[in-house]
Parts: C-alpha cells; sequence; structure tokens
C-alpha cells in the first residue's frame, strides 16, 4: 500500500495538470473569437449562454443531443435561451414558427419533432403553410398557432433575432455566445462537444471577472 499511494497521487496530479493544460490552451482566435462590441444581456448576475441556430441546418440537428445533455448538467449560475439565426428571408418562417411555440408555451411539443420532420423524415417544412400544418399534427392547435405566428410581438422578436443574428457576427451555425463577449463553433473549437468545452471554460472566465 505505501507504494501504491505515491503512484496514486501521481496519477491524480498528472491528470489535474492535463485539465489544466487543455484549458490553458484554448486562446481567443483560435477557439473562440471576441464579440465587438460586445452585445449587451439580460441575465443579470448569470452568465449568458447563447445558442443561434435554424432548424434547416443539418449541423444544428446533430448537435441538438449533444447541447441538450449539457444542458441537464450546466453549470451553476448559467442562463441559456436559444434564438432562431436569420441570415436571410427564407430563414424567417422557422424564426417565427419558434417564437409562436413559445408564445404559446408549447416549445417541447414542437422544437426536437420538427427537427426530426425535416432532417429523419426528408420534410420540406419551411413556409408557413406547411409549418402551421405540422404544428397541428404535434397537438398544437393550428388556428391557436397561426394566430400566435402572426402575431405583432412575433414580429418584434424576429425583428431582435436579425439584430442578433448581425450584432453576435456569426457566419454559420450552430454558433455559441458567451455573455454577449465570445462567440464559439464547433469548427475553432474542433468538434461539437469541444465547443461546450470552450463555452464552460468562458463561462468559468466571466465568473472569475
Amino acid at each position: 500500500m505505501s507504494r501504491l499511494l505515491p503512484l496514486l497521487l501521481s496519477v491524480v496530479v498528472l491528470a489535474l495538470t492535463g485539465l489544466q493544460a487543455s484549458a490553458a490552451e484554448y486562446q481567443e482566435g483560435k477557439h473562440y473569437q471576441l464579440v465587438s462590441p460586445p452585445v449587451p444581456t439580460a441575465s443579470g448576475e448569470q452568465v449568458e449562454v447563447v445558442e443561434l441556430f435554424w432548424y434547416g441546418c443539418g449541423h444544428c440537428y446533430s448537435f441538438e443531443p449533444v447541447l441538450e445533455a449539457w444542458l441537464k448538467k450546466k453549470p451553476e449560475g448559467v442562463s441559456f435561451k436559444r434564438i432562431p439565426a436569420v441570415f436571410a428571408q427564407n430563414w424567417v418562417p422557422a424564426a417565427r414558427t419558434f417564437y409562436a411555440a413559445a408564445a404559446l408555451g408549447a416549445t417541447e411539443k414542437l422544437h426536437r419533432p420538427l427537427f426530426d420532420a425535416i432532417h429523419v423524415d426528408q420534410r420540406k417544412l419551411f413556409d408557413e403553410d406547411s409549418l402551421i400544418k405540422f404544428a397541428g399534427e404535434v397537438g398544437i392547435p393550428e388556428d391557436e398557432f397561426r394566430a400566435a405566428y402572426d402575431g405583432m410581438t412575433i414580429d418584434g422578436k424576429v425583428k431582435q433575432a436579425m439584430f442578433a443574428t448581425r450584432d453576435y457576427q456569426i457566419d454559420g451555425v450552430p454558433s455559441m455566445i458567451v455573455n454577449g463577449k465570445y462567440r464559439v463553433t464547433a469548427s475553432m473549437a474542433g468538434s461539437q462537444k469541444a465547443m461546450l468545452k470552450v463555452v464552460e471554460f468562458l463561462v468559468d472566465k466571466e465568473k472569475a471577472r
């Protein structure tokens, strides 16, 4: 036992050193970029983490289960929200759909099923009528969904999403934004799982301020 203890201590030290080294290797301009100027947040004392996505994006679809697993164990003091990116007019129906579902308290009913319908079932759900019909399929009354979809409140939400797409200076999705200051993508981080490791690193960085 006396010989085993120093060996175990060495293994622990090496493991901790490796973790410190990997965190220290996250570099601005390589693993993440600054958002300049920073975008104000409304999360108060919490660190805001934002995902920008599009339902038609295959990478966003593959990231969804990775993100969902992370959300179940996300660091304390983190406020998370999704924003539907709007790069062009044909991305607007998806954004309106996301916000209409949220307004009706039906995000869980629609969010993942819509991803599945587009990417597994290969359905072309990119216009107002097909999206409203799909809402009905997942148990959201079509008349209620259409009223929310066409509402002025959603107009404002979509404009905010357009501004966020511009102000966060993203060039693709999925993209993660930490506290309005840092932008992370899978291509920068090395993988989708690594992207969330960089996000955690930046969350700790913000908490230490």
